[in-house]
């Protein structure tokens, strides 16, 4: 296993160190080879240049004994057995990804590559990002005070090395420019579903490399999506206070699922330190034998008034539902939130611009009490099909809405 005193490093910052066998220095790292057995590429071998004119060294990542701040130890029986240059086929990451144009499908340029972050797993080290952040051009430079000052009002570009396509296999001196497997406008559109599939497919290492790459908001959704296996592995490989900042975002019923698949002494010391309301009725989910819908129902939904056009919804919509657990439905209530209709996002596709939504939403609506049980809300969403099941208080006003997945996914047994 390599000592490493960092598991995360940058490759312009590695690319000089010097490099060392028995305490003595015998020359600089001067590229490193990569090779695309995944999402995310593995690095396999090391270019080092020597002084003098002595051949360069090509050397295997799994011969590095040691990585520090200013140095990188090899342990090889003789320099003689790998004084040789790479080949054409080989992968160069300072030759041929440093300061490339990164294309879209469409060839519409979006930055340079200004770095490619290195992360270390298991001894092992992927190539995870690419950095496309002007500051890394000052920190390069060694303008490191600087970087960080306009790095305030110019936050870091990372992009997961999921989304560039293959480079060529037979990539010579290699003269292109780096090329996504998405258009820019979809650039961080890759669905959860989707990337839940990639992650199951990966070894572990590989699969924290690409999950740790990406923003809470899709790390949560994916995290979700993935089968319980991987989820366990992936709050256990984390940092707590990241398993924390993905888990808030979720509903209740999803941060249970989470959570109830972990050692006890790990799910309490996430438990502990998530906001006190979610914390509160999971911590009910996790002992209840008799569970409620109260439980399981969540704040994140849409309404309008009845007297609002489709076009005013659909107008905002976008902006609306962008931080919503439930989006499939529109919820009609009156200026009391009491439940007067609901409309399907698909009918409220078809329908025409003009029209309110007192004209096309459906009124005979199928509801829940907070109190009635978890089985009773099995049963609905078995018998109607419905993606989502709103919660009313005595009064007929809406208090809160049910997800499907978050009753229907879990591994309860309903009488």
């Amino acid at each position: 296993m390599v000592a490493l005193i960092s598991k995360e490093f940058f490759l312009t910052e590695m690319v000089g160190r010097k490099v060392s066998l028995n305490s003595e220095r015998i020359g600089k790292l001067a590229d490193l080879v990569i090779v695309e057995s995944g999402p995310v590429p593995e690095v396999s071998l090391l270019v080092i240049h020597r002084p003098f004119g002595y051949p360069a060294l090509l050397v295997p990542w799994d011969r590095v004994v040691m990585v520090t701040g200013n140095e990188i130890v090899i342990d090889i029986e003789s320099l003689a057995a790998y004084e040789k240059k790479p080949e054409d086929f080989r992968i160069l990451l300072k030759d041929y990804i440093l300061d490339k144009k990164v294309l879209d499908l469409d060839d519409n340029e979006i930055e340079i590559v200004f770095d490619v972050k290195l992360v270390a797993r298991d001894g092992k080290l992927y190539a995870s990002a690419v950095d496309l952040s002007r500051t890394r051009i000052l920190r390069r430079i060694g303008l490191k005070k600087l970087a960080n000052f306009f790095s305030r009002t110019h936050p870091d570009m990372m992009l997961s090395w999921v989304y560039i396509q293959p480079l060529p296999e037979q990539i010579g001196s290699f003269k292109g420019h780096v090329k996504l497997k998405v258009l820019k406008e979809n650039l961080a559109d890759i669905h959860p579903v989707d990337l839940a599939d990639i992650l199951e497919e990966l070894d572990q290492s590989q699969r924290l490399v690409v999950f740790e790459q990406l923003e809470d908001e899709h790390a949560s959704d994916t995290l979700e999506e993935v089968e319980p296996r991987v989820q366990r592995e992936l709050i256990s490989s984390i940092k707590v206070e990241r398993a924390v900042e993905l888990i808030n975002q979720m509903t209740p019923g999803q941060a249970h699922d989470i959570l109830d698949i972990l050692p006890a002494e790990d799910a309490q010391q996430i438990l502990a330190k998530l906001e006190p309301g979610l914390a509160a009725k999971i911590t009910l989910l996790l002992k209840a034998h008799d569970e409620t819908a109260a439980l399981f129902m969540t704040q994140g939904y849409i309404t309008f008034s009845s007297a609002a056009t489709v076009h005013e919804v659909l107008e905002q919509f976008r902006a609306i539902a962008h931080d919503k657990d439930v989006i499939m439905y529109v919820y009609v209530v009156d200026a009391d939130r009491h439940l007067q209709g609901v409309v399907d996002l698909k009918e409220l596709l078809q329908a025409d611009a003009a029209s309110k939504l007192e004209d096309v939403m459906v009124t005979h609506i199928t509801s829940f009490k907070a109190e009635d049980s978890l089985a009773e809300v099995a049963e609905a969403f078995n018998r109607y099909s419905f993606r989502a099941i709103p919660v009313t208080d005595e009064e007929e006003r809406m208090i809160g809405v049910i997800p499907y997945r978050d009753v229907m996914g879990l591994k309860h047994r309903f009488a």
